[in-house]
């Protein structure tokens, strides 16, 4: 029997701290180099495809394949499915929305990463770009860290209005202003144009870049990321899709960049140094989620998860 997880049963069954717990356990034991594939096709239509192939951890007996569309004027922009299947015996388990796995998964890991990267006594952040992400990010933050004052910035001024009001922060004009009044910067658009350079940021700074996950997309300009201390999930994703192929990043350049593993396991960046984290998103970050709900549908017993047979 496969279980199916729309938006609404993952809403009731995963807990914001148990997710950013099973992911920052994950990064700890997570193999560099052996972070899957991702492979993004171009369609004859506005959007591209994407699969993530396959999530496996250590100690979970089950592995994913996520298969999204993105299409970036839809909404929700990305629609799919993350498949979980047996580590035994290859049964399919369950199907998950890949649109709510994905946000929660991407929020919460760049929220452990950017609270590891950040001063401990940065306390102002700034937003661009007031979508899911965004917010999921900023939530899993303040969970992690006191946070003083936000703000953000949208190219939609309507869009950002709501997001300050779901989250009370204050707008921004531009993304500059964004930078000048905050310590930790959030991005997390479809840019493929620098937003912010090198120019715009101060010493002991910390910018995290959500949108740099396919080649071509570029949030921060490439002097920024040159001079910063730049830290990605997995190096060889992100020479392939992520910011060490923008910046022409070669096979030394893999081993050269801290992963956000180490990070989490004791290594840190200078005293004073502008801070990156830059992460492509990992398909075992799939599995950690998908596992933790699979597994609190089977602990409940209450119906979350309609089951099908579809070998009837």
């Amino acid at each position: 029997m496969t279980r199916l997880f729309t938006r609404t049963d993952l809403l009731a069954l995963l807990d914001p701290a148990a997710c950013a717990e099973a992911l920052a356990a994950g990064f700890r034991v997570a193999v560099p180099g052996a972070g899957g594939r991702r492979v993004i096709a171009g369609l004859p239509f506005a959007g591209t495809a994407t699969a993530l192939i396959p999530g496996v951890l250590p100690g979970v007996p089950a592995y994913t394949v996520k298969v999204n569309a993105k299409f970036p004027g839809a909404t929700p922009a990305l629609r799919g499915v993350v498949c979980l299947h047996s580590g035994v015996d290859g049964e399919l388990l369950a199907l998950l929305d890949s649109a709510t796995v994905t946000a929660w998964r991407t929020g919460l890991a760049a929220a452990l990463g950017t609270h590891a990267l950040a001063r401990a006594e940065a306390r102002t952040v700034g937003v661009i770009g007031a979508g899911a992400q965004a917010g999921l990010m900023l939530r899993g933050l303040r969970a992690l860290r006191d946070i003083e004052e936000v703000w953000v910035h949208d190219v939609d001024p309507g869009r950002a209005r709501e997001f300050a009001d779901r989250h009370h922060a204050r707008t921004a004009p531009h993304p500059a202003a964004i930078a000048d009044a905050a310590d930790i910067v959030l991005l997390s658009t479809w840019s493929r144009t620098p937003l912010l350079g090198l120019g715009q940021a101060r010493p002991g700074q910390h910018f995290t870049t959500l949108g740099a996950d396919e080649p071509g997309k570029l949030e921060l300009g490439t002097d920024l990321l040159r001079a910063a201390y730049l830290v990605v999930d997995d190096g060889e994703l992100a020479l392939e899709s992520g910011v060490l192929g923008s910046l022409g990043g070669a096979a030394d350049s893999v081993h050269a960049t801290p992963v956000l593993g180490e990070i989490l396991n004791g290594a840190g960046p200078p005293p004073g140094a502008v801070t990156v984290y830059a992460p492509v998103g990992l398909p075992w970050q799939d599995l950690a989620l998908a596992w933790l709900a699979y597994e609190e549908s089977r602990r409940r017993g209450d119906g979350a998860g309609r089951e099908v047979d579809f070998l009837a």
